[in-house]
């Protein structure tokens, strides 16, 4: 199995801060889904509030404490400029700059702020949600329905067929990257059910004896992937030429360029390698 326990090594998780903080915050502000760091790229802001950089935001969560200070996620408005000395990112260009915890929890912040905005009504009956203390959920206050972050499973898999590798070209990816089949858990459907059919629904390969690897949060968007080892049983590749551009087998000794180290994908094919080449 891949490595387990807590991603986070000095971030402890929150839902309400014990008070009105009066010290330094670290501030997840995002505008237009870009997040605010200072400018050398390699920190997020440490302000008392937004507001001492002057910038007002829309809506903050409390996130928790990391190294002791408070941590708070923003929503800003679509108009706002970066204040000086600072400058607005995506988060997947952050990674590598920014300290691993850090760049851990922008990945939830960005996913809390989302929800936040796009509940500020209930989806029963139109009127304004409020925030559950003690809870990361909203409630309508009228009705009752409840809403609670978005969370979409995913299974990815790697196939194996000997010493060859299942690799897959999706063709949204730009350049000759490839990667291992991923898709989203349906309704009613186990893990292990999405592995069989998302392998064989992208590239006509039926698998047997799933194992589970481990799993990642991945905020791109709200997505818990859940990986999983599997072996080849039978069938000829085919694809769709549309969402999958090719599939092909690889030596394990011999693989093409692959997804960045940050992703489950890349964290199981290197697993893979080393306990199978």
């Amino acid at each position: 199995m891949l490595e387990s326990g807590n991603i986070y090594r000095r971030y402890v998780y929150g839902i309400d801060p014990d008070s009105e903080c009066s010290v330094e915050c670290y501030w997840f502000c995002f505008s237009h889904g870009d997040m605010l760091v200072c400018a050398d790229g390699l920190h997020v802001p440490l302000l008392g509030s937004p507001e001492d950089a002057g910038i007002s935001p829309l809506r903050k969560q409390y996130l928790g404490l990391l190294d002791g200070k408070p941590c708070f996620s923003a929503e800003l408005p679509p108009e706002v400029k970066a204040p000086d000395g600072m400058q607005f990112m995506n988060i997947r260009a952050t990674h590598g700059f920014l300290d691993e915890d850090i760049y851990l929890i922008a990945g939830k912040a960005v996913q809390i702020v989302n929800w936040d905005e796009s509940h500020q009504f209930c989806g029963r009956c139109g009127h304004p949600t409020e925030y559950v203390r003690g809870e990361r959920a909203k409630k309508c206050p009228v009705c009752g329905f409840m809403s609670f972050p978005r969370l979409s499973p995913a299974t990815i898999t790697a196939v194996l067929k000997g010493k060859q590798l299942l690799l897959t070209q999706y063709a949204s990816f730009m350049g000759p990257m490839r990667t291992i089949v991923a898709g989203f858990v349906e309704p009613g459907e186990t893990l292990e059910e999405c592995v069989h059919r998302e392998v064989f629904e992208e590239t006509g390969i039926k698998v047997k004896n799933p194992r589970y690897l481990g799993s990642q949060p991945w905020p791109f968007p709200n997505s818990l992937m859940i990986g999983f080892i599997a072996d080849y049983e039978s069938g000829e590749i085919h694809v769709d030429g549309k969402e999958i551009a090719g599939a092909d087998w690889f030596d394990l000794d011999k693989l093409p360029d692959l997804p960045p180290e940050l992703s489950i994908a890349r964290k199981i094919i290197d697993w893979v390698v080393k306990n199978y080449s």
